[in-house]
């Protein structure tokens, strides 16, 4: 028996129906939606993060097997376990696991899944090399390699490095996706949080073109005068 099958035997045994339902439902996998189709077991993600200390020697092959998996928590721990291995490994493993998950972003298909691992893997793997790679993904078709190019700059954030972080939201200014929406005014609101000067010049530029969605997230922690300001403006335009 293989160590995927292994594994997802394992994650078979923890399943929770009641979990399962909710999951489901907060996920958004009815018809036309951006989830249509996933699957749960009904595992949170805690105790998939203790999960993986048991499992830090499974070849990438078996987790190429669990990314194939239709279950959501599958995936999730395909993703954890790529990201501690990202972390821990020597400069030739985090080269594997970088190309390997951008090879593989179309079974990375879930916000939550994009968000606990973009900044970590694809982020800050490019912060010290060429960043074109984040410009490739902002302009493809689908919608988890845009989200992808934006939330792996957190990591450049973190580290009070913003311009790429500008430059992407606009790029994907005139994106239909509510997700992206909800990103880009994600990222704005982590870059108020350590420069809001930078934060605000951006916005005075480009509040008019931005999605309603961005701008609320964006100034979500502004002074409620302030923030009322910006939405009234974004209102007359």
């Amino acid at each position: 028996m293989s160590t995927c099958v292994k594994i997802q035997k394992m994650l078979m045994s923890l399943s929770d129906s009641r979990d399962a339902e909710q999951l489901s439902r907060f996920f958004k996998t009815g018809k036309g939606t951006y989830g249509e189709s996933d699957r749960f077991r009904g595992i949170r993600i805690p105790r998939l993060r203790r999960l993986t200390k048991e499992f830090t020697g499974v070849p990438l092959a078996e987790i190429s097997g669990l990314l194939d998996s239709p279950f959501h928590e599958d995936r999730l721990f395909a993703i954890l376990l790529m990201v501690e291995y990202y972390r821990t490994g020597d400069a030739t493993r985090k080269e594997i696991i970088y190309h390997h998950y951008l090879s593989n972003t179309k079974r990375i298909n879930s916000w939550d899944l994009v968000d606990l691992s973009a900044h970590h893997i694809v982020g800050t793997h490019l912060y010290s090399r060429n960043r074109k790679p984040l410009y490739r993904l902002a302009r493809s078709s689908l919608l988890w390699d845009r989200r992808i190019s934006l939330i792996a700059t957190f990591h450049f954030i973190r580290n009070n490095d913003f311009a790429d972080t500008f430059k992407l939201i606009g790029i994907l200014t005139e994106d239909s996706e509510d997700l992206i929406h909800k990103a880009m005014g994600w990222m704005l609101r982590e870059i108020g949080k350590r420069d809001l000067p930078s934060e605000e010049t951006f916005l005075k530029e480009w509040y008019a073109k931005l999605p309603r969605t961005t701008l609320r997230y964006a100034i979500e922690r502004f002074p409620e005068e302030k923030r009322q300001e910006y939405l009234r403006m974004k209102r007359i335009v």
